[in-house]
């Protein structure tokens, strides 16, 4: 996307879009975790990765640039959750150190790109 093209809505986002995916990544890794941690690792773990797309999009839709940083904020804040939560995951033998790297990697550059796109509000 140049700069002259507008973003229309939060799908033009590469970050909104990047973010969906890394959800759909965690769903499919967190299906190998224990069935008696639905209630808990695997449930904080989904919710939270579902966070980051769901405020990137409340806040876009929201249509004002406060409103947008502060989720951003939060979405921020739900990336930190996903990290510790994968480092509990992986040290408690949940998961492999391939998906690890991985799944943190992809969370890395989605951070990135949400500090970025905050500067650009600021």
């Amino acid at each position: 996307m140049t700069e002259k093209q507008k973003i229309r809505s939060f799908h033009d986002l590469i970050v909104w879009q990047k973010s969906v995916q890394f959800s759909v990544d965690i769903y499919t890794v967190t299906k190998t975790f224990p069935k008696e941690e639905r209630f808990g690792l695997i449930s904080q773990i989904q919710r939270a990765a579902v966070s980051v797309p769901s405020n990137i999009a409340e806040g876009q839709a929201r249509n004002t640039k406060g409103a947008f940083a502060n989720h951003l904020n939060i979405a921020l804040g739900s990336a930190a959750e996903i990290e510790t939560q994968l480092a509990i995951a992986l040290k408690i033998g949940y998961l492999e150190n391939s998906d690890y790297n991985n799944l943190i990697s992809d969370l890395t550059e989605i951070t990135r790109m949400l500090y970025g796109l905050l500067r650009t509000l600021r």
